[in-house]
């Protein structure tokens, strides 16, 4: 609730991007401080900067519109090498205690170690007296773990050196933390026995009218119940180890061996777009899967989501995923690797189906029994719409802002 004049002090990781002195931020980022300013009358972020060049998502950070007024965006300097975090420490750590000193809540997103001013930003608070909440969506030192035996020498050494510092740096700051938010299932269960003030909250970008509405929702019903036409099959998202583009295609491949008819499509970019390409050519599937690549053009994924029989995926780590609410808010079902956050979702219509971790016989079998099951996939559309109904970006922004002004005592 806005009008008490408070100001809210956060730390985003989104790298903010600069060109010829103007600032630039990913889409979803802008909709974010948006949100937060609608419930705060006065924001203060800090996000890391970047001259390097943008993605096409980034926009001008004019586009957040007129709340950009009572928001104040500070940039630090993007410092992931290790010799570069410690000669900016210093400044930055001035820098920080002002803005806390400043500000009536303050609240920080963690995830690193060096370069991550999040967990700073942390330190010096609990140094001043001051209740700070903490925020986090995935579980980065597990992931950082699994990268292990990936990728090149200094990406593997990294990742066997730094996983278990940030583990030890995580439980550190949120047993610290006044109160602990925590995005999905996943993240909850993890650090919820760390946390003296845990709080299972979500982080979506998705408005009411993105969902899709009743009359569409009958319509594609009714589709499924006929069981006619190819199984249409969906991602969206990163092309990286993490997200299992390979256990993906190989579930598709036993698919296609099985003799089910069916389309499927990774929308997103990555390090193993490449090789998911190449292995989809090299499996004969180029004529039934296609990996475009990156799109911005949002209305189009929706689009692609709600065309869609399911949502498959194969997650590796432990994160929250905000691709598997949007695909139950399209009213597709989500069949994939079981864990707490998809498991959560669908726990109270079951909009979607899990397979043990890794196991990509028994993902591909559930996907089999589904495209011979017309009617039980029908059914199961419908529950999906139900289990993605209560998630959109004014509620989960609102629920947040209410749990903060609850739980952190104000300056």
């Amino acid at each position: 609730m806005r009008g008490d004049g408070k100001r809210l002090l956060i730390y985003a990781p989104v790298a903010l991007h600069r060109k010829e002195g103007k600032l630039y931020l990913e889409d979803q980022a802008r909709n974010g401080l948006r949100l937060w300013a609608e419930n705060f009358d006065l924001l203060t972020v800090m996000m890391p900067v970047t001259d390097a060049p943008m993605p096409k998502s980034w926009g001008p950070l004019e586009l957040v519109g007129p709340a950009l007024e009572r928001i104040t965006v500070v940039p630090l300097p993007m410092a992931y090498r290790p010799d570069r975090f410690l000669r900016q420490l210093p400044a930055v750590r001035r820098q920080i205690r002002d803005l806390i000193a400043e500000a009536d809540y303050i609240s920080f997103a963690i995830g690193g170690i060096f370069g991550d001013w999040g967990s700073v930003a942390c330190h010096e608070a609990w140094k001043m007296g001051r209740p700070y909440g903490i925020w986090t969506d995935r579980v980065e030192s597990q992931v950082t773990r699994q990268l292990i035996g990936q990728g090149n020498w200094r990406r593997r050494l990294q990742a066997r050196l730094y996983h278990r510092p940030m583990a030890w740096l995580e439980r550190h700051l949120i047993r610290r933390a006044h109160v602990g938010f925590f995005h999905g299932g996943e993240t909850f269960n993890t650090y919820a026995p760390f946390s003296r003030n845990p709080h299972l909250v979500h982080d979506i970008h998705l408005s009411k009218a993105d969902h899709i509405d009743p009359v569409a929702l009958d319509a594609k019903v009714e589709a499924a119940a006929t069981g006619l036409g190819p199984l249409k099959i969906v991602y969206v998202g990163r092309a990286d180890p993490m997200k299992g583009p390979l256990d993906w295609l190989e579930v598709l491949d036993s698919v296609h061996r099985a003799g089910v008819d069916f389309e499927a499509q990774w929308l997103g970019d990555g390090t193993e777009l490449d090789t998911l390409r190449a292995q989809i050519v090299e499996k004969g599937l180029e004529n039934r899967i296609m990996a475009p690549g990156f799109t911005s053009d949002r209305a189009a994924i929706l689009a692609a989501l709600r065309a869609a029989d399911i949502f498959l995926f194969c997650h590796k780590t432990p994160e929250s995923p905000r691709c598997l609410i949007e695909a139950l808010a399209s009213g597709t079902p989500i069949v994939g690797y079981d864990g707490a956050f998809a498991r959560d979702l669908i726990s109270g219509n079951g909009g979607g189906v899990l397979a043990p971790l890794n196991d990509v016989v028994a993902l591909a079998k559930q996907v089999i029994e589904l495209a011979c099951e017309p009617v039980r996939r029908a059914t199961m559309v419908r529950n999906a719409a139900a289990d993605g109904a209560p998630f959109d970006d004014v509620s989960v922004f609102r629920h947040r802002s209410e749990l903060i002004r609850e739980h952190l005592p104000p300056r």
